[in-house]
């Protein structure tokens, strides 16, 4: 009976546990709906694999090892390894009107980044309707995932996502994206200093 008793408890703990963890993270206002919608996992995977299968390919380039070059158009990101070979990862890339190429260098490294949106952007998604937090604390609610990798002096990373369906699609305002796992894995072989290269 007191092993009843245990399972029973252990159960409803679990589920007020989730319940608790699905109502944190940050909101943004939904003028289509009339609700608050909360980034987390009723809206996302956090620990979410790419539907685009990383692996490692021949890449025959002039770059050397330890440059990222990201393919806009292919919605690809490859990371120079030696021997002629790459780490190819799937991405979600910007919008259009969003889209950007240009050569800089990883200037950070950041795991479960905290989420400051531009002004620009919430001056953009305040004329929709939709109210986004001046800061969001990092963690799996957040939209920039479990790990970021700032590029040069722009607004721009390369970062995770609690919503790994969207890779291989268009979906951002100019920032990189992959699925957490994928992004985790990236993370451990890049260095600060390292070079991107972002391609049309």
């Amino acid at each position: 009976m007191k092993l009843i008793y245990a399972v029973l408890a252990a159960a409803l703990f679990t589920l007020w546990s989730q319940a608790a963890f699905a109502q944190a993270g940050g909101r943004f206002f939904d003028p289509n709906t009339r609700q608050w919608i909360t980034y987390g996992p009723t809206h996302g995977n956090p620990s979410g694999k790419s539907p685009i299968r990383r692996k490692m390919v021949k890449y025959s380039t002039k770059y050397p090892v330890g440059t990222i070059v990201i393919d806009t158009s292919e919605r690809r990101l490859y990371h120079v390894r030696p021997n002629g070979k790459a780490m190819k990862y799937g991405v979600g890339v910007g919008k259009t009107g969003f889209q950007w190429a240009g050569t800089h260098r990883i200037t950070r490294k950041a795991e479960w980044p905290g989420w400051t949106p531009p002004p620009q952007m919430r001056a953009r998604e305040r004329k929709k309707g939709r109210i986004l937090p001046a800061h969001m604390p990092g963690g799996p609610n957040n939209p920039l995932g479990a790990r970021a990798l700032y590029i040069g002096s722009t607004l721009y990373r390369i970062h995770g996502t609690n919503q790994p369906w969207t890779i291989g699609g268009a979906v951002s305002s100019g920032c990189i994206r992959l699925a957490n796992d994928d992004v985790t894995h990236l993370y451990k072989h890049v260095k600060v200093g390292a070079k991107v290269i972002v391609k049309r």
